[in-house]
Order: structure tokens, then C-alpha cells, then sequence
């Protein structure tokens, strides 16, 4: 269908798999992604993308429904 084709055309890099659009859109991402560099400086932007996944995986699969700071908080259990 459409959004598929649209998904796959958008999916580009491991990190377009990470941004769907029913999880978090790509500004959210991008804040969430400034707020855990300010707050943990040593940790590369991949390891931060990795975190990010993790936290996803360990919530069903979705980030949807889980606040920023919810979001920030257990990333940053990883970190």
C-alpha cells in the first residue's frame, strides 16, 4: 500500500528505523536525542541511538504513550 512504499523509501539508515511515525516524529526525536547529549556528554550519538532502542525493545516494541522524561529516565539507566 502507499505508507509502505512510503516507509521504505524513507528508510534510509538504522536510524530511519528507529523514527516511525507512530512512535515519535522526527523534531521529538531530535529533542530527546540534544536533551540525553547535554546530560551525558561522554556517550557517542550512536551509543545514545542504541539506549534509545533498547528502552523501545524493552516497552513492547514502541515508544508511544512514554513521556520525554519517562523516555530520558530509563535511556539514561542504560547510558
Amino acid at each position: 500500500n502507499a505508507l509502505q512504499k512510503t516507509s521504505a523509501s524513507f528508510s534510509t539508515n538504522s536510524l530511519d528505523a528507529f523514527i516511525s511515525p507512530n512512535t515519535l516524529n522526527l523534531s521529538s526525536f531530535t529533542k530527546l536525542l540534544k536533551k540525553l547529549q547535554e546530560i551525558h556528554p561522554e556517550a557517542s550519538r550512536d551509543k545514545i541511538v542504541d539506549a534509545l532502542l533498547e528502552v523501545r525493545k524493552n516497552n513492547k516494541g514502541i515508544l508511544s504513550g512514554l513521556s520525554i522524561s519517562s523516555i530520558v529516565e530509563r535511556t539514561s539507566v542504560i547510558l
